[in-house]
């Protein structure tokens, strides 16, 4: 019997060899605006599991300003320049608890702060794609964040879902994987909507998806709008990519099984057969 495009982009995804990781904020800091060591732990666990394996992974993080409000005890970030404070106190000590959780197996991180400027500029993409390249071949994980010291518009639309979209397509992964608060793409709001059905791929459907998220998302920008645009746009690359619960067990390891696990988008290229689970 003939794979289906799902069961062949989950095929794809198990066996990537390059994945791109994106957390997000709620993914490592608790309601208090504190990082929360066991979410982060679990997420270090998860991409240390795929180090194991043979893989190369490339970690972009939010939570800087999420975690810079804990530490300062500084509740507001109603202005561009209070959020960009409290992302300077927040994104060292990120780093720290990273670099600690990492050492439990025996890893070494890297931090590298970046804006759509880099991305776009092709002198400056160049010497960054260089870098991740000489990391990797350390056994040194990169941990990405963007440069909220000094970005403006990114930082009020919370853009490291389109962030990571674009390194995944620019660094050649094969995979990229966005961890969230949700269990995925739902029919409709999962926290205001019981009945939420949980949308298991998205290919030839997309059209119909971006419809339910536009009337049940929150916000115009971050939440699952950008998640899933930014899954769309790696899938029109030829690239798998799935958005799933941070806390999930062995998240990642389940991807690496093709277990049906979070919202599978399809790429493009195999989407004729699609199937909407």
């Amino acid at each position: 019997m003939p794979q289906t495009a799902v069961d062949k982009a989950r095929h794809l995804a198990a066996t990537a060899d390059r994945v791109v990781v994106k957390a997000g904020t709620n993914s490592l800091t608790d309601a208090t605006s504190n990082l929360d060591d066991e979410k982060l732990d679990k997420l270090v666990d998860d991409v240390a599991d795929l180090i194991e394996h043979g893989k190369d992974v490339i970690l972009v993080s939010s939570g800087a300003i999420g975690a810079g409000k804990g530490r300062a005890g500084y509740a507001a970030d109603d202005t561009v320049e209070e959020s960009q404070a409290l992302s300077t106190i927040g994104q060292s000590h990120l780093m720290r608890r990273y670099t600690e959780s990492f050492e439990r197996y025996g890893l070494t991180v890297a931090q590298i702060l970046i804006t759509d400027h880099d991305l776009e500029d092709m002198e400056r993409f160049t010497n960054f794609k260089n870098t991740i390249e000489t990391l990797l071949s350390w056994n040194v994980v990169p941990i990405i964040n963007e440069n909220d010291a000094v970005a403006t518009e990114e930082i009020r639309i919370g853009d490291n879902d389109m962030l990571s979209s674009s390194l995944a397509i620019g660094v050649e992964s094969d995979l990229l994987v966005i961890l969230t608060d949700v269990g995925g793409v739902y029919t409709g709001n999962p926290k205001q909507n019981a009945n939420a059905r949980r949308i298991s791929a998205v290919g030839a459907n997309y059209d119909e998806v971006e419809s339910i998220i536009e009337v049940s998302s929150e916000s115009t920008f971050g939440g699952i709008q950008t998640k899933v645009r930014g899954a769309r746009a790696v899938s029109e690359h030829g690239i798998p990519a799935v958005i799933a619960r941070s806390t999930e067990p062995d998240v990642l390891q389940q991807i690496t099984t093709e277990t049906a696990v979070g919202t599978i988008f399809v790429p493009i290229d195999n989407q004729s057969n699609t199937e909407t689970k």
